[in-house]
């Protein structure tokens, strides 16, 4: 099963490199000549399988050390944000350079969405079966929740809210898709992953 899964991941995510390939070229010019001060890639340590760390990719989409002041973004009109940062996040084009995490195989296709050290490390016992697959660029809580920003924008205590409210309602999806790992599912997810975007 394992063995299968990682196969498709290589295989997709070669091919989508190849052909996103001029894509990533004009994102990456975009952010240059919009925004100088930093560098294309944003780089960010992630827990991996097994609770280990990896450096995920992304677009960056915000100005020059943003992070600093916070993990969460606080509405699409975080003013953190970019113009074109703000373009790449609506369509999730930041997420693109994560096909390398899953060439490289620290992540797959699909999977539980992998999150900083500060986060993990308030997981219980139940929710640290998460960290038994590999973090995914898509899973269930990912469709559900492709709003978050938004729902942390309405909030007086984003933080708060993140930890308390939305992780865990996050977290219940996401060992939903652990306790059914299989490719039927994977490909349903992907395809939702794609309708979600496009609509």
């Amino acid at each position: 099963m394992f063995l299968i899964k990682r196969l498709f991941d290589f295989v997709f995510s070669l091919a989508g490199i190849i052909i996103l390939l001029p894509f990533f070229l004009i994102i990456a010019l975009l952010i240059f000549v919009t925004d100088p001060n930093g560098p294309i890639i944003f780089r960010q340590l992630r827990i991996a399988r097994g609770g280990g760390e990896f450096i995920l990719y992304k677009f960056r989409t915000m100005y020059k050390d943003a992070d600093r002041r916070g993990f969460l973004t606080v509405g699409m009109r975080d003013s953190r944000i970019t113009h074109v940062g703000y373009f790449l996040r609506k369509y999730k084009l930041d997420e693109l350079p994560q096909l390398f995490n899953v060439l490289i195989g620290n992540m797959s296709i699909v999977g539980p969405r992998p999150e900083v050290p500060k986060y993990v490390a308030k997981y219980n016992q139940e929710q640290l079966k998460l960290l038994k697959v590999k973090p995914g660029l898509t899973d269930y809580a990912s469709i559900e929740y492709s709003n978050e920003n938004e729902l942390l924008a309405k909030s007086p205590n984003p933080e708060e809210t993140y930890i308390n409210e939305i992780m865990p309602a996050k977290l219940a999806l996401s060992l939903k898709y652990v306790d059914h790992v299989n490719p039927i599912t994977d490909t349903i997810i992907i395809f939702k992953t794609i309708w979600k975007i496009f609509r």
